[in-house]
Formats: structure tokens, C-alpha cells, sequence
């Protein structure tokens, strides 16, 4: 899902949807499967999420996709060879109930959605603060406007902050970055500046260091109203073609390209300022993931950046 709501009911969700998350360190031996889709723990049965089918594939050498296309019983000749063959002596399992979320080595170090708000809140930032976010079992976005550094382009209100993404099943590192928001209609936008900040989850740098970073990301926030200026200056002959261009250098996915095309008929323009409004429009689209709604606004704020 994507809305704007308050920092509190962000926590409130991500609270519930941790209810029946453990983490355990599994030893090798003891896991058999039944196929891809099914293991055992010492004879009793868990099922695997898609993330963790590609987290076990990927640390076994074994191509996923071919092995969604075979048989059962092949899948689980080939899982449990290869089990056999893992170098640790013990895995770290993510679980969600009778669900297993992630897959890992013993050396990934987990940083939890909760952990990263309360962080937010220990910051300075309220429970009522007004956010935009994007939320599901894969991945979080959570992006923070600063009403006091409100500006207009085109007549259009654009607040700049913060944005902070995480994914607890490893699909992104933890990040934060500066982000804007655009009032009329929502749009979200994250720009890598030279103070955005990620770090893989064999870390807790960024956590520790957030009080710093903050900092410096809003010393950034001029230069993006710049760019927005300067996008509004450059012109475009051929908006789709244009796009289709992005499109193909930022290697959007299907599902994304789908997104774009809804946007552009909402967003139709020719200047650099609809292009890029067109990418982070994209992201509201409903039939979207949450990582994909993040890699739509990081290409509007990428697109952006390349104005001159």
C-alpha cells in the first residue's frame, strides 16, 4: 500500500504485521525439503515464501527458474543434494508463523522496520508527523516532508525531506535519501545526493550515524529546487519517446513500464519537468509492490538529477 498518513499509525503497522516474526539459526542437518515450496526442520514442515525460494536457490548454486519448472520430486532431489553441500553448519531462518520469510547466512545481521522508526521517533520526529509511505512484507518506504522548506515551481507546492527504506527479507539495503514531495497530486520523488547513505545489513552504521545524516541530507534540499526550475526550462520534443528511453536505461520492469504509460496520460508535458513527474507519478499506481513504487521515485529523482 501507498498514503499519506502519520508517523504513528506507520508504527502501529508495522508492529502488527511483526506479531508472529522469529528468527532462528537452523542447523544444515536438520532442514530436508519436501519441494521449493515446502521444508522440513527436524520433521516438522514450514512453508517458503517466494524471497526465501530465490535466498535458498541463489546460496545452493542452483538456478531458480529452471527449478520452478521441474517436477516435485525433482526439486527436492536437487534442494536436498545441495543442502548437503552448505558450507555453514547452521543458516539464519526469518519466520513469519508457519512461513519462512527469508533465508540467510549466520553472518547477516537483521535491521527490523521497527527498529528503524523507533529510530525516527528517538530522533525528534512525532508520532503525529505527517509521512508518506509504502508498506508490505517485502519492503518499507517511509518519506518525511518538511513543511518549513516549502517551495512552488509552476505554481505546484513541492516540500523536500527525507526518505528512509529498509527491506527485512534483503531485497535493498537500509538508505536514506532526500525526497520531495509534490503537493497537487502526491507524487514522491528520492534523489541520490552525495549525502544519501546505505548500508547492507552486515551493518548498523547508518543507524548509528542517522542524527548526522539527516543533517546533511537537508543541506541538500536547495539544489533540488533548482533542478526543478531547471526542468521546467528544458524542453522535450518527443515526451515518449523520451520516456521510453528511461525506460530501457533504468531497466524497468513490466510491471513498471505499465505504471508509466498510466502516468503519462496524467502527467503529459514537454518539458523535463513532466517527464520526471510522469516516473514519480508512476509510483502510485495500485497494482505496484512497495520496492517497486521505491525504484519509480529513485528514477524520477535519477532523471532529475541529470537536468543541467
Amino acid at each position: 500500500m501507498s498514503n499519506m498518513t502519520t508517523l504513528e499509525k506507520v508504527y502501529d503497522r508495522v508492529t502488527s504485521m511483526a506479531r508472529f516474526h522469529e528468527d532462528r539459526l537452523i542447523p544444515v542437518d536438520d532442514v530436508s525439503f519436501t519441494d521449493l515450496e515446502q521444508f522440513c526442520i527436524s520433521g516438522t514442515s514450514y512453508n517458503l515464501r517466494s524471497i526465501a525460494q530465490q535466498g535458498i536457490c541463489y546460496r545452493l548454486g542452483i538456478p531458480i527458474h529452471y527449478l520452478r519448472k521441474c517436477p516435485s520430486e525433482i526439486q527436492k532431489n536437487n534442494l536436498n543434494y545441495w543442502i548437503r553441500h552448505e558450507k555453514n553448519e547452521k543458516l539464519f531462518f526469518r519466520f513469519d508463523g508457519n512461513e519462512v520469510r527469508a533465508i540467510f547466512t549466520p553472518r547477516y545481521i537483521p535491521t527490523d522496520n521497527k527498529e528503524v522508526l523507533d529510530r525516527l521517533l528517538e530522533h525528534g520526529y512525532k508520532p503525529n508527523t505527517r509521512v508518506q509511505y509504502s508498506l508490505d512484507d517485502e519492503f518499507m518506504l517511509v518519506s518525511v516532508p518538511d513543511e518549513q522548506e516549502t517551495f512552488r515551481i509552476n505554481g505546484d507546492r513541492m516540500t523536500p525531506g527525507i526518505s528512509v527504506s529498509n527491506s527485512e527479507v534483503g531485497l535493498a539495503a537500509l538508505s536514506i535519501s532526500t525526497f520531495t514531495l509534490r503537493l497537487v497530486c502526491t507524487n514522491g520523488m528520492i534523489s541520490k545526493t552525495a549525502v544519501s547513505a546505505s548500508y547492507r545489513h552486515v551493518s548498523n552504521k547508518l543507524l548509528s550515524n542517522l542524527p548526522g545524516v539527516l543533517n546533511e541530507l537537508k543541506q541538500g534540499f536547495g539544489r533540488q529546487r533548482e533542478q526543478f526550475q531547471i526542468s521546467l526550462e528544458s524542453k522535450v520534443e518527443n515526451p515518449e519517446a523520451t520516456i521510453e528511453n528511461f525506460n530501457r536505461q533504468f531497466e524497468l520492469r513490466k510491471e513498471e513500464k505499465e505504471a508509466v504509460e498510466w502516468a503519462l496520460a496524467q502527467e503529459y508535458g514537454f518539458t523535463m519537468f513532466s517527464v520526471v513527474n510522469t516516473h514519480t507519478k508512476a509510483a502510485q499506481y495500485e497494482l505496484l509492490s512497495a520496492e517497486s513504487r521505491f525504484r519509480l521515485q529513485k528514477v524520477g529523482g535519477a532523471i532529475l538529477g541529470m537536468v543541467n
